[in-house]
Order: C-alpha cells, then sequence, then structure tokens
C-alpha cells in the first residue's frame, strides 16, 4: 500500500517543475512555491526584500523589519484534489532592531480509493503534511550583507504511515540600495527524518538556490533571474519524442549539452509598478517550459501571470501558472497590516 500512496504523491509533485527533481527524497512539498507572488514570476523567487513576509519561508535571508505585524495568507487550487497553502508572519523586537519571522505550509492530497495486494477494494484514504518554522535575520555590521536561517519541523501522514523530520534553511542576501540590487544565495532543507515512514530513513529534499534583481532606472519595472537545483547540475533528460530513427531502424536520442543543463536551471520574472497599489507580474519557467511542452503544438507550458492589488491595509494577490493544456493552477493571496 504504501508504494501505491508514494507512487501517485510522486506523480503529482513531479508535474510541477517548481519542485526537486522527482523520486529522490521525501517531504517533496517543501519545495513548492508559497505565494501567488513566487508563483507569478515563475517560481522559487528568492530576491524580494520588502514587506512579504512568505518570503522568508523560502530565503530566511529576506527577513526585515517591514515585515513587522505583517500577516500574509495563501492557498493553492494545485492539479486534481490537491491542494495546499501558507501563512506567515513577521514582528519586529528588540528596540526595533530584531525580527522573529514564523510561518506553516501545509498540503492536502484529497482521498484514494484503496485496494489489497490483489486488487480487491479496501476504504478510502488521504494524505497530509506540514511544516512549522521559525526564522530570524540580522544585517552584518557596517556592510550591505544579510544572513539568516530558519529552522523547520515537519510532520507527514500518508495512508496509515507518518514520519517526522526536521531541517533548517540557510540564506545570505546582499542589499545595494543604491542601485536597487538584490543578489542571494540560500541553501534549504537541511536536515534528516526522525522518524521514518516505515523502516528506511530517506533523504530531505535539499536544493541550493540563487537568484539576483533590480529595479531598473527611472522605470517601474524590477527584473528577477533565478537559478533553481544548483546542487545538482544535471536536471535535464532526453525527451523520447524528440529522438531520431533513421532508415535502418537506428534510433537517435536527443542530445543534451552544457547550454542545455543551464536553461534548465533558469527562471527569469519582472514585476510592473513593483512598489504601486497595482502590479503586474509575469514569469517563465525554463525547465517547465521544456519539460511539459508538447512538440508541434503551442501549449504555453512554463509560463505565468498575476497581480497585487492593495487596498487600504490589505494586498490581494492572484496568479495563474500554466503546466500543460491539461494542467494549470490559480493562487490567491492575502497580505494584511496589523499596524
Amino acid at each position: 500500500m504504501i508504494q501505491k500512496v508514494f507512487y501517485v504523491l510522486s506523480f503529482f509533485l513531479a508535474t510541477s517543475a517548481v519542485a526537486q527533481v522527482g523520486g529522490q527524497s521525501t517531504y517533496q512539498f517543501l519545495n513548492l512555491v508559497n505565494s501567488p507572488r513566487q508563483a507569478a514570476l515563475g517560481g522559487k523567487t528568492v530576491t524580494n526584500y520588502d514587506y512579504d513576509p512568505t518570503q522568508g519561508l523560502f530565503n530566511p535571508a529576506a527577513i526585515n523589519p517591514e515585515m513587522d505585524n505583517q500577516l500574509s495568507l495563501n492557498y493553492f487550487n494545485y492539479i486534481g484534489d490537491v491542494n495546499y497553502g501558507s501563512a506567515s508572519y513577521a514582528y519586529l523586537w528588540d528596540r526595533r532592531t530584531q525580527v522573529i519571522h514564523t510561518g506553516v505550509t501545509y498540503i492536502n492530497y484529497g482521498k484514494f480509493d484503496g485496494y489489497d495486494e490483489f486488487g480487491n477494494p479496501t476504504s478510502s484514504f488521504s494524505g497530509g503534511e506540514v511544516a512549522l518554522s521559525f526564522g530570524h535575520a540580522r544585517n552584518i555590521a557596517f556592510t550591505n550583507f544579510h544572513v539568516g536561517a530558519n529552522v523547520k519541523f515537519i510532520s507527514s501522514t500518508l495512508e496509515q504511515y507518518s514520519s517526522f523530520g526536521g531541517a533548517i534553511d540557510i540564506g545570505v542576501m546582499y542589499v545595494y540600495e543604491d542601485w536597487d540590487l538584490h543578489i542571494t544565495g540560500v541553501a534549504r532543507n537541511i536536515g534528516t527524518q526522525f522518524t521514518p515512514y516505515s523502516v528506511d530513513y530517506e533523504p530531505l529534499p535539499f536544493e541550493l538556490i540563487f537568484g539576483i534583481s533590480q529595479t531598473l532606472q527611472n522605470i517601474p519595472i524590477r527584473w528577477h533571474f533565478t537559478m533553481e537545483n544548483m546542487q545538482q547540475w544535471k536536471v535535464a533528460f532526453p525527451n523520447p519524442n524528440q529522438s531520431v530513427t533513421d532508415l535502418e531502424g537506428n534510433t537517435q536520442e536527443e542530445r543534451i549539452n552544457f547550454i542545455d543543463h543551464a536553461f534548465r536551471h533558469a527562471i527569469v520574472g519582472i514585476e510592473i509598478f513593483p512598489e504601486g497599489g497595482f502590479n503586474v507580474r509575469l514569469g517563465y519557467n525554463l525547465r517547465r517550459g521544456e519539460e511539459l511542452r508538447i512538440l508541434e503544438k503551442r501549449a504555453f507550458a512554463g509560463l505565468s501571470a498575476g497581480f497585487s492589488l492593495r487596498l487600504n491595509k490589505l494586498r490581494f494577490s492572484y496568479s495563474y501558472v500554466k503546466y500543460s493544456t491539461a494542467a494549470s493552477t490559480s493562487n490567491f493571496g492575502l497580505n494584511i497590516n496589523l499596524q
């Protein structure tokens, strides 16, 4: 039974190219995007350094005083019956120089029909996972560098099996205010299972992410460039649909070169009017676009878009992400200023 559960869950998470390379680790939900803003910018954007507390869930170095008393709530209508969400909050204390950040991320896989090894139906079952995090960041004195860390406690229940684990995230960010330039690197999900599902302990979805973003001078546009999964360079694989067979029946697989691997790590995004009451966000995830595209058919895989609207102390966000002709998601978020 547990093998069937893992197979189904691996399918759902692998369809999102914003997740860790599939089949290599457990707790894959930790690498799903955690806000409509991040989703609209292509996924895994780690360079925002502003009011948005959800950024602290992915990059603890982004935790900063602007997040004080900001509460963020996000919901994702994912593929099939799967849905997930996040909530985060930041508080400024100790003479208003130290910021404490906390957040929770959950995923609900819905209900599944159970069968025994002979194919006979049994009772239905469900699955869900949750991670609770606590983070803190500070500026390195007399520099433009900021460092931060998250501690995460993870609980997972899949049918009758359960697991508990822990992890930390470590981030470093360089913020050059004169150019409105942000450069960052994050090591995520460094940890272990405290209790496995059965007997074997499985690795967590460790990931290295690098990012850079900047607001253009005299133009209300902020561009973002992210390199994901840098702990594993070769993430591309040959597409069987692009194999070539000659007249003698010999098949030549698609060749993956250095440039192909480099592009599969890249995510690009822009925010139009990034500091305005209304802004528009666009993104493109190159790996998602390549792995989920359909040959000779325009499917718009890899594209994402969204917007946010601020009304007094509330900011509503929405994003739409295209995976393929058969799958897309709508994501909703609400940021509340509690001051």
